[in-house]
């Protein structure tokens, strides 16, 4: 006569699973922008480390590199890794090192 109740009804499981997805519908996006803005800040950290070798080598030459593979050349940064960011190559022009959208002098 008695049921014995033990475990979750159907309509328990499908609150719990509304919940979870609609706390999932709020943090997915988050985390996209997230990862955006790390890569943003990464690409200015890395044109500010490009943008001191280039100052260093003109106090060193008196002059500016003509490109940033006379950086690599002269022993000024490790790796062609450091000429680009995010799949953007970085450029040289007048000294002022530029990942074609941020500047850093």
């Amino acid at each position: 006569m008695f049921r014995n109740e033990k475990g979750f009804t159907l309509i328990e499981m499908l609150v719990v699973m509304m919940v979870i997805s609609i706390i999932l519908l709020l943090v997915i996006p988050n985390l996209g922008e997230k990862n955006k803005k790390v890569q943003e800040d990464g690409c200015d950290a890395l044109v500010a480390v490009v943008q001191a070798q280039v100052d260093t080598y003109y106090l060193e030459n008196g002059t500016y590199p003509e490109n940033l593979e006379v950086l690599l050349d002269e022993k000024y940064l490790r790796s062609e890794d450091q000429l680009s960011c995010s799949g953007k190559p970085l450029s040289l022009e007048n000294g002022i090192v530029t990942d074609n959208g941020s500047t850093t002098n």
